[in-house]
């Protein structure tokens, strides 16, 4: 039932089943057992759905957009990642997920980050703790516009070896042995845009639901729905032949995005105006009832309010006939908010009116300054099929559960222990109070004092939602600097602040006004700072280099920098700074507290800096000094270290046969992120890099998307590692917990 493929797909998946088999080929260095725990925020990302399964009570899946899938461990009272052994960084994008509907152990997923990338789907028969994993042609989003839609795949209740899967840019593909082949939909009328241009995508075969009435055991459901998010004339089509055949429904002239049917036949459409999860402006809501008929069931409070954005979440009760729950994206005037009706979609209930949330347990989701509201982003919506009190929608920041849906008050509870999906930007392990301080996407940034417990936001005055550099004081390390960048659409007079207690409280620092004005170069968040051992100096590396001695009150040129490099201060002379000249090759030092620098004679480097020139905000220093030293500095050129013990006079090789892509100080320790042998993954060294030790395993890849690593200055053996999707780790060998 396989259909042929052109000879360029057959080379593009053997190329990525190859990719997938090397790392268990390869020769595997001694790894140092490690324990691995997540930094507790609790969630913190896009989740785009929850799904319940409705094969056994309390089983339930979450799929995120770059953090990997998730199953309720109903005993355990968590959630259980379940992609922590991928290795592939495309597949922690999750497109859709499907459980079994009659075997509780089987499930499946659809993974692809993007058009770019690797698609795949991986087929389970233990809950997800292994994976089956078969390549395919069709091109998959999990990260891109349209997450929120779905499900694209689905299992025929009848038949659960036939599933359907609603493809992006190549119309519908259907397998008959479980996921493991697939074929296109030939009699299908939406045959797709093909591949899109850079950074755009389309809607595609935005959902397939399958009837269950129009079949029995063993025989295949006769009824298929397919809802369209590309432009065109039809965005809903049904099939009463198991798929040989389509015809087009009458529905509104918007994009079908969401889409359920009850156990009666019934399907339920939510219609957008968009992709989303941003730009939706308006949607309504329709009910398709057993003969095919289509009815307009948005609630009228909706309507009320300026029918602004969508439904993306829509949800049944199988074990309540006619009740149905939406819940709205985009809804931005009035807040979004979730509507039930339990007599088929004749009248409606605003949930969100009487609702209160209690998130003492995650209080980072009060980060922007303000109290926990109903939530934004919200694409996914459940009912628990054996408990219809029991109700899950997800956020752009949480998963939020209630049991009290029928009362007058409804409480919501972050469902989330055990989550953690957020994307690390930085971090700093200082020599003196709390352990660790992060900089995070999205949620500005934290001082983690405990690391199992979800901290309080304490980075405002100025907030920035994404905290993009952090420094802190050697000699005096309750002094903390950082820089961020913020919404664009919001205000701000300043995108750097200064902390005198660790990080808790914060002072704005203010440059002069450059660039253009209608820029303000000063206040984009793109210039790292950094600040002298002692604290009483702090450089910006804006294009007109700044340095101040008075907390920020006044400003002066640095002379001798060039503009746009990073200052990197020693962590014990409170007179030394160091940078790196890539234009021209050289390392600049200052000896008098950043008033001036000058090129020092670098002994031992190439000749070519430029790979030591990391460009971006977000990215981190290729020059790092040691905490515990003077004159002390490690250099990253390429995917190679350089060590100097005499303040940057000479350096010698210092990564031995490890190919670093990022690196990290920490007591007697040096960490990184790099490829040995073949292998991939993190590894410490006790030698000055001359031998490594792997101290990640094959149950602990995180898709390898990693984007920052350091030791602990006063941990020998602690190392934080900062992903891109899967949240913020630390390690210790196992030998000393």
């Amino acid at each position: 039932m396989t259909r042929t493929v052109s000879a360029r797909w057959q080379a593009i998946i053997a190329t990525v089943a190859l990719s997938l088999a090397v790392p268990s080929l390869a020769k595997t260095p001694a790894a140092v057992p490690y324990h691995w725990t997540n930094v507790k925020v609790g969630a913190g990302g896009y989740a785009p759905n929850i799904v319940f399964s409705p094969a056994e009570r309390g089983l339930a899946y979450l799929r995120t957009d770059m953090g990997g899938a998730y199953r309720w461990d109903e005993k355990a009272q968590a959630w259980v990642p379940l992609q922590d052994g991928n290795a592939v960084p495309s597949y922690m994008g999750i497109e859709s997920i499907a459980p079994d509907p009659r075997d509780p152990n089987v499930v499946y997923m659809a993974a692809g980050m993007n058009a770019g990338q690797p698609a795949a789907i991986l087929r389970s028969a233990d809950r997800g703790r292994s994976w089956r994993i078969t390549p395919v042609p069709f091109a998959m989003g999990g990260n891109e516009d349209g997450r929120g839609l779905g499900e694209r795949l689905a299992v025929d209740p009848n038949d659960t070896r036939r599933l359907f899967f609603g493809s992006r840019h190549d119309g519908l593909w259907r397998s008959d042995d479980a996921g493991a082949t697939w074929r296109k939909v030939a009699a299908f009328p939406v045959a797709g845009l093909g591949r899109p241009a850079p950074r755009t995508t389309h809607g595609g075969v935005a959902f397939v639901a399958i009837d269950a009435t129009n079949g029995g055991a063993g025989r295949p459901s006769r009824r298929i729905w397919a809802g369209i998010a590309d432009p065109g004339v039809a965005h809903l089509y049904r099939s009463d032949d198991g798929g040989e055949t389509w015809v087009a429904a009458t529905g509104p002239a918007l994009l079908a995005a969401k889409g359920v049917v009850d156990p009666r036949g019934v399907l339920w459409v939510g219609y957008a105006s968009g992709l989303g999860p941003s730009g939706i402006k308006t949607g309504t809501l329709w009910r398709y009832d057993a003969t095919g008929v289509g009815h307009d069931v948005t609630p009228s409070g909706w309507r009320d309010t300026g029918a602004e954005g969508a439904f993306l979440g829509v949800a049944v009760s199988p074990m309540e006939p006619g009740t149905v729950a939406v819940s709205t994206v985009d809804r931005y005037r009035h807040g979004d908010s979730l509507w039930v009706s339990r007599d088929d979609g004749r009248s409606w209930d605003d949930v969100g009116a009487r609702s209160q949330r209690d998130v003492s347990q995650t209080p980072f989701l009060l980060h922007e300054g303000k109290g926990a509201d109903f939530g934004h982003w919200i694409s996914g919506l459940a009912i628990d099929p054996f408990d219809p009190g029991h109700i899950a929608y997800t956020t752009g920041a949480t998963v939020y559960a209630t049991r009290s849906l029928g009362r007058t008050s409804v409480d919501w509870t972050p469902w989330t222990t055990g989550i953690e999906q957020t994307a690390i930007i930085t971090l700093v392990s200082p020599t003196g109070g709390a352990p660790l301080i992060s900089g995070f996407g999205d949620l500005a940034g934290f001082v983690h004092d405990d690391l199992d417990r979800s901290p309080q936001p304490t980075f405002v005055n100025p907030y920035m939602s994404n905290t993009n550099t952090i420094d802190y004081a050697g000699m005096a390390p309750n002094v903390i600097v950082r820089t961020g960048s913020l919404y664009l659409d919001r205000p701000r007079d300043a995108s750097m602040g200064r902390s005198e207690d660790g990080g808790r409280t914060w002072t704005p620092l203010k440059l002069p006004p450059m660039g253009d004005p209608a820029k303000r170069e000063d206040l984009n968040g793109d210039w790292p700072i950094s600040v002298s051992a002692d604290g009483a100096t702090m450089v910006v590396a804006t294009p007109v280099p700044q340095v101040s001695r008075d907390c920020g009150r006044s400003w002066s040129v640095v002379r001798g920098l060039p503009g746009k490099i990073r200052a990197v201060a020693d962590k014990r002379d409170p007179r030394l700074f160091y940078a790196v000249d890539t234009d021209r090759g050289q390392l600049l030092v200052s000896r008098d507290a950043a008033a001036s620098f000058a090129p020092v004679a670098a002994r031992g480097l190439p000749a070519d800096l430029t790979p030591a020139g990391r460009k971006g905000r977000e990215a981190q220093s290729a020059l790092l000094a040691a905490p515990d030293r003077t004159g002390t500095l490690w250099l990253q050129a390429g995917e190679r270290l350089f060590l100097s013990t005499d303040s940057g006079m000479t350096f010698v090789p210092a990564s031995g046969a490890l190919r670093v892509e990022l690196f990290g100080l920490g007591k007697h320790g040096l960490f990184a992120v790099g490829s040995l042998d073949g292998v991939r993954g993190v590894w410490r060294s006790v030698d000055t890099g001359k031998t490594w030790s792997r101290i990640d395993d094959d149950a602990h890849r995180w898709g390898g998307r990693y984007r920052v690593v350091s030791g602990d200055p006063r941990r020998a053996g602690r190392v934080y590692l900062g992903t891109d999707g899967r949240g913020l780790f630390y390690g210790d060998p196992m030998a000393v917990r």
